[in-house]
């Protein structure tokens, strides 16, 4: 590389870090489970795939793999002369199918682990000590008979041994599971990968659940792609969208599963696309569709109806010089620019966003929170939905004027500034003897938009 190649890239590489460490610092510790289908396993993309787990191990991420079948079996079952029976996505498993599950299993599992084993190729990581664990953390039962089909050794997951994944998990292990489960009578049972990812990231109560599918992510009319779906969006989305394909609707469903049991997100991203895991985990965009529960849930834009608990709520801190005094009619003024977060009908916190009168700007606002309620990320909650209120409307900088709070903001991300950074007719009504200190912070633009 000469010197200019150097030069040029440097600005890039030290972008890409600087946006990329956040992400690396919250992942430290946190559990991710992975899966993936039969369909990538000894191609080129899964050897990527594979390094590219081994890389989120080596930065201290815990992991669960769960690896899909489906096309070794069929393989398997094309061999002997045998064809596959389903009924809708369930596979009938007959003595001759189990059989051909239990030696894919153990041959996927092998080149699984043989992968991971090279550790991180031309890197000081090659041939690093990755350790992986598999074994029989799954208790199914029989599927039975459904509609007068007997599905045979077609099972459903009766319980995870969730604290020896927890023991492996802290002894430094990727966890591997396949997608079989075994009763308390020694028989085996077929499961499907989906089902048993989505269990393991519910009893694991994991921060991730990664879905690697057959499909790019959520597409609809409007966008090529849909990025982030609430949970009570993706469910909307199932129920207005029969015909959704089932290369995806099925993941989102069990997407959508895991988060409402507890999960944290969860993510559909395309299997066959290189580097597709570290582009949706280490970048603001993502690659792939991410649902998450509604992450500001109880918070709303406030109406009229509101004005006597949020008098109520900042009455107090008027009186202690906290909060400039607004009387009922400036608060109707002005109610729209206002956002409340409510407990069974109380109004517990509120804040507002002023935007400039060149639509470049916004002042945050009387940020309030009920006594009862503080130190329980409230204030965290209103002030991040405002955030993203300001992207929204493309927004580039908020400022905040505040007598008490400025370490508080600091802490969030927002910087000391001089009067000259407001705008010119906010300058005109500053208030020298409050002498409120000025804070703002710039806004990236909203990925959405």
């Amino acid at each position: 590389m000469n010197s200019t190649q150097k030069t040029g890239s440097s600005p890039l590489f030290v972008h890409w870090f600087r946006n990329t460490a956040p992400y690396i610092n919250a992942f430290r510790g946190r559990t991710f489970v992975i899966a993936f289908g039969g369909e990538i396993i000894g191609k080129r993309p899964f050897a990527s795939l594979a390094q590219d787990i081994a890389l989120l191990t080596s930065l201290g991420i815990r992991l669960v793999l769960v690896h899909g079948i489906r096309p070794q079996i069929e393989q398997r079952l094309r061999q002997r002369g045998l064809t596959a029976e389903f009924v809708g996505p369930r596979r009938i498993t007959d003595r001759a199918a189990l059989q051909c599950l239990q030696e894919a299993v153990g041959t996927v599992r092998v080149e699984i682990e043989a992968l991971l084993s090279m550790g991180l190729i031309n890197t000081p990581m090659a041939g690093a000590n990755i350790r992986i664990i598999s074994g029989n953390f799954i208790t199914a039962r029989p599927l039975g008979v459904v509609d007068g089909i007997d599905f045979q050794h077609t099972g459903s997951i009766r319980r995870m041994d969730q604290q020896g994944m927890v023991k492996a998990l802290d002894d430094g292990a990727i966890l591997l599971l396949s997608p079989l489960g075994y009763s308390p009578t020694g028989e085996c049972f077929n499961l499907t990968a989906l089902e048993t990812a989505s269990a393991a990231a519910v009893a694991l109560q994991a921060d991730k659940l990664i879905l690697l599918v057959g499909a790019a992510g959520l597409q609809d009319a409007r966008r090529p792609l849909v990025r982030e779906l609430s949970l009570s969006q993706a469910a909307q989305c199932l129920k207005d969208k029969p015909r959704l394909p089932g290369a995806i609707a099925t993941p989102l469903r069990h997407a959508l599963a895991a988060c409402q049991q507890g999960v944290k997100r969860s993510h559909l991203i395309a299997q066959d696309s290189d580097g597709a895991l570290l582009q949706e985990l280490f970048t603001r965009d993502g690659c792939g569709t991410m649902i998450s529960a509604d992450r500001y849930e109880g918070i709303r834009q406030a109406g009229i109806g509101d004005i006597g608990g949020i008098l109520q709520l900042i009455s107090p801190l008027e009186e202690q010089g906290v909060l400039l005094k607004r009387s009922r009619e400036h608060l109707e003024m002005e109610i729209g620019d206002y956002t409340v977060v409510a407990r069974d009908g109380m109004i517990i916190g509120c804040i507002a966003l002023h935007p400039s009168a060149t639509g470049s700007s916004g002042e945050i606002a009387c940020l309030a929170v009920h006594p009862d309620y503080r130190d329980q990320g409230y204030g965290e909650q209103l002030l991040a939905h405002l955030e993203h209120q300001a992207q929204q409307r493309k927004l580039q900088l908020l400022y905040v004027l505040t007598t008490q709070a400025d370490h508080w903001f600091q802490e969030r991300g927002f910087k000391p500034t001089t009067l000259r950074a407001l705008p010119v007719q906010r300058r005109a009504l500053y208030n020298y003897r409050r002498n409120s200190k000025i804070l703002a912070k710039t806004l990236a633009a909203d990925p959405q938009a």
